[in-house]
C-alpha cells in the first residue's frame, strides 16, 4: 500500500499563497499584536485580512461543503495547518481557531437547522465567537466521563448548576457550549448533554480569567484566556440543547478527531520557524573565534531538531492520509499518538532555540519564549499525553496473545528445539 502525500498543483498554489500571505502580512505584526488585539481597530484589520482568505476559498477549510466549509480533507488541512502554525494568530485569520473550530464541527453534526441559523453560521462567518466548557476544577480533566455540573429539565427550560474552569475564551465569547450531566443512569458515555448558553445569561458568572504560563498577567476578557465559570440556577430554554439528552459525550468526540491533526501540524509549523531562527542565529553569530554553526554541539541541536520535525511531519501526514481513506474511527489511537509525540517535539525544538540564542532567546525580543510558555500547555490540553499513550499501548497490545510457558520461547532454553529444526531443514535441503 503506497502512501502518497502529494497534492494537486492548484492546491500547491494555495499553499504558496498562504505562506507568502502569513510571512508578509501577519508575521511582521507580531511585536505589537498583543496590544493591538485589545483595540477596536483590530476588528477592522482582522476582517480585512479574513476577506482575502475568503476570496481564495480557504476559509473554514476544516468543515465539509455540506456543513458550510470548503472541505479539503485531512491531508490538505495538515499542510495548511503547518503553514498557519508559523504565526498562531493566523488561526483567526483563516477561521480555524480553537475552540470555535471544534464547536462548529460539533454543531454541524448535532444542531438542528434552526440552531445552525442562530449559532453555527454566524460562528463560521466570524460574526460571533464561542467557548467550550467541559473541564472542572475538582474532577480529573483526563476523564471527561466524570462531570459534576448538572442540568435539570424544568418545564420548557434547563437549569444548570456547576463549576467549570479553563474554558478558553469564555470571558470574551458570545456563546458558551456547556457539558452537563442530564442522565446519571447513562454513565459513563450516555449521561452528559451539551447546551448553548449565551453570554450574559443570568446564573452564568465568569469568576476570573486564570493567569497561566502563557498569559501570566491576565487581562480580563482577552481572547485566548482561560476562564473560571460558576453556574448557579442558570436557566436556558429547552431548544438550547444540542442533540438529544445523553448525546454530549458522542458529540464532543466530533470536535476532537481531526483537531489533533491540525494542532500537531500547527505545532510543527511553529517548530520549523523556531528552527529557522536557530539556524539564522548559528550562521550569524560567532563564539571563541568560530561561528556558532561550526561548533559541534550546535550542529547536534540543529540536526536533532530537523530529524525530529521531519519524522513527526511524516507521522502526522500518515495519520491524516489514513483518516481521509478509512475514517476517524480507524485512527483513534494514531490521533492520540501524534498529539503526544508532536507536543514533545515542538517543546524540544523551542528549548534548543532559546539555548542557542542565549539571552536574546530568553527575552521577549524574539517570539520563541512566548511560544514556549503557551505551547507548554500542549502535553496537558486536549487530553494529557499520558492518557493518549495509554490508549495507544492498549490498542497495540490487542494484537498479542499470551504465550504458554513464556519466556521459554525467547531464551536459550529453546536451543534443543532450534537444533531439531535445524536438523530437519538440513535433511530437506539434501545435507547429511
Amino acid at each position: 500500500m503506497a502512501w502518497d502525500f502529494e497534492t494537486d498543483p492548484e492546491f500547491e498554489q494555495h499553499l504558496a499563497w498562504m505562506r507568502e500571505f502569513i510571512d508578509s502580512e501577519i508575521v511582521p505584526l507580531e511585536p505589537i499584536l498583543d496590544e493591538k488585539i485589545a483595540s477596536d481597530e483590530w476588528a477592522v484589520v482582522k476582517r480585512h485580512l479574513q476577506s482575502q482568505v475568503k476570496a481564495r476559498g480557504l476559509w473554514g477549510a476544516f468543515l465539509d461543503p455540506e456543513l458550510g466549509g470548503s472541505g479539503v480533507g485531512q491531508l490538505k488541512l495538515a499542510l495548511m495547518s503547518e503553514i498557519i502554525g508559523r504565526s498562531m494568530v493566523s488561526m483567526v485569520i483563516f477561521g480555524v481557531q480553537a475552540p470555535d473550530s471544534g464547536n462548529m464541527e460539533l454543531m454541524a453534526h448535532g444542531a438542528t437547522e434552526e440552531q445552525k441559523q442562530r449559532w453555527l453560521w454566524p460562528n463560521l462567518r466570524g460574526d460571533i465567537t464561542s467557548a467550550f466548557a467541559l473541564t472542572e476544577p475538582f474532577l480529573a480533566g483526563a476523564d471527561p466521563t466524570v462531570i459534576g455540573t448538572t442540568a435539570t429539565l424544568d418545564g420548557d427550560h434547563w437549569i444548570i448548576n456547576g463549576h467549570k474552569w479553563f474554558t478558553t475564551n469564555a470571558s470574551s465569547a458570545d456563546i458558551v457550549l456547556v457539558v452537563a450531566e442530564t442522565n446519571p443512569e447513562g454513565r459513563p458515555h450516555r449521561h452528559a448533554s451539551i447546551f448553548v448558553v449565551p453570554a450574559g445569561t443570568p446564573g452564568m458568572t465568569i469568576v476570573r480569567d486564570i493567569p497561566t504560563m502563557g498569559h501570566p498577567d491576565t487581562e480580563y476578557g482577552r481572547v485566548g484566556n482561560h476562564s473560571e465559570i460558576l453556574f448557579t440556577d442558570c436557566r436556558v430554554p429547552a431548544d438550547h440543547l444540542i442533540g438529544d439528552p445523553g448525546e454530549g459525550f458522542q458529540l464532543a468526540q466530533q470536535r476532537l478527531g481531526g483537531g489533533r491533526i491540525h494542532h500537531s501540524m500547527r505545532w510543527l509549523g511553529q517548530a520549523q520557524r523556531s528552527l529557522d531562527i536557530m539556524c539564522e542565529r548559528a550562521v550569524s553569530r560567532s563564539s571563541h573565534g568560530r561561528r556558532l554553526a561550526d561548533h559541534q554541539m550546535i550542529q547536534d541541536y540543529i540536526a536533532l531538531s530537523h530529524m525530529e520535525i521531519q519524522a513527526a511531519r511524516l507521522l502526522t501526514f500518515q495519520t491524516a492520509w489514513k483518516m481521509d481513506k478509512f475514517g476517524a474511527s480507524a485512527v483513534r489511537a494514531d490521533l492520540g499518538m501524534i498529539k503526544a509525540h508532536v507536543s514533545k517535539v515542538v517543546l524540544g525544538v523551542l528549548d534548543r532555540t532559546i539555548q542557542v540564542c542565549g539571552a536574546l532567546g530568553y527575552s521577549a525580543d524574539l517570539p520563541v519564549e512566548g511560544w514556549y510558555r503557551t505551547t507548554r500547555f500542549g502535553p496537558i490540553g486536549d487530553g494529557p499525553d499520558e492518557l493518549h499513550k495509554s490508549v495507544l499501548a492498549r490498542t497495540i497490545l490487542r494484537n498479542y496473545q499470551p504465550v504458554e510457558g513464556w519466556p521459554t520461547e525467547h531464551v536459550p532454553s529453546r536451543r534443543p528445539a532450534a537444533e531439531r529444526k535445524w536438523a530437519s531443514l538440513r535433511t530437506e535441503a539434501g545435507l547429511t
